[in-house]
């Protein structure tokens, strides 16, 4: 189905208010955006959201490769979270991006209702990025909408941006990411079974089968909260290729502590809370045991300043 077809089956309740953009994370400063566009549109209007399955990047870029902080349906799931009535989701393709800005604007007009655009201040679509916000303006007044620009958000200086919470993952700053997002960053994935290594030095972790299409935080030790079933438990989670067993696979290790049950085919989700440490090397097993344990007292307090636990 392309985007000519996608969009014909959407049947907006009333006129709409939109904005469009991947929204990956849903960060606080999309946040921003999208509660102001909720103020402009209601009463009178629905607050809607055209987001893409893939990154336009990728299609206008194809060397590139980039990774995504939430899966579509998470990605869905916050945006309604919001306040958004209408997502509509679409693929973004090479005959999408040759459009020029007033093609995709009449399409918007013509299949949304749309009455009013909401972006950013760097947005722009159509051919060749002609659709700027003066440019689209333009277009608004001859064609029956407003168009509305609204600020970045600024967080202690820091621009909240989805690619600047991902080159905070790929450095491990968890911590940052968290404020950014105005959630802790999660990666899910089904328990597989593992060769069993931290069971037999006594401390049994949960092998997550995480999709490589996602943003994996650096290597390292993280204290984190793991969610099975809707319940979230305190657990310390490493990220790498275990060096001290001379492995190379990366793997994503989950222990939940004070837990005794079997996960095995379930999904875990890991939300991460702040990094406690680089991935080492040790000389024996005991010195890596001593350091497993230091790893687990130092989650428990970390976890226990950043509060949020639900028992089970």
């Amino acid at each position: 189905m392309n985007f000519r077809q996608r969009l014909n089956l959407v049947s907006p309740e009333r006129e709409t208010v939109l904005t469009i953009g991947v929204f990956d994370g849903v960060h606080r400063g999309h946040s921003h955006l999208l509660q102001r566009l909720i103020s402009l549109a209601r009463p009178d209007f629905q607050p809607a959201v055209l987001t893409f399955s893939n990154h336009p990047v990728t299609v206008l870029q194809p060397q590139r490769q980039v990774s995504f902080l939430t899966t579509s349906d998470e990605k869905e799931r916050l945006l309604r979270s919001e306040g958004i009535e209408l997502v509509v989701s679409l693929e973004f393709t090479e005959e999408l991006a040759q459009l020029s800005a007033r093609e995709f604007v009449s399409l918007l007009v013509d299949s949304l209702n749309m009455k009013g655009l909401v972006v950013g201040p760097d947005f722009a679509l159509g051919r060749n990025r002609e659709g700027t916000t003066g440019r689209l303006a333009e277009l608004g007044q001859e064609m029956g909408f407003f168009v509305y620009v609204s600020e970045p958000l600024l967080l202690e200086e820091t621009l909240v941006k989805s690619r600047v919470i991902r080159q905070k993952i790929s450095e491990g700053d968890v911590a940052t990411t968290r404020r950014l997002l105005g959630r802790e960053y999660s990666l899910t994935g089904q328990v597989i079974t593992g060769d069993r290594r931290g069971r037999q030095l006594g401390f049994p972790t949960a092998n997550v089968d995480v999709s490589k299409a996602m943003a994996h935080p650096a290597d390292g030790i993280y204290a984190t909260w793991a969610v099975v079933d809707g319940v979230r438990r305190p657990s310390a989670t490493s990220i790498g290729v275990r060096p001290t067993f001379g492995l190379t696979e990366r793997l994503v290790e989950v222990y939940i502590l004070d837990f005794d049950g079997d996960l095995y085919g379930q999904d875990l989700e890991v939300q991460f809370v702040e990094k406690l440490r680089d991935q080492e090397t040790f000389t024996s097993l005991e010195a890596l045991v001593e350091q497993i344990n230091l790893d687990v007292a130092n989650t428990r307090e970390t976890l226990a300043i950043a509060g949020g636990a639900n028992g089970p």
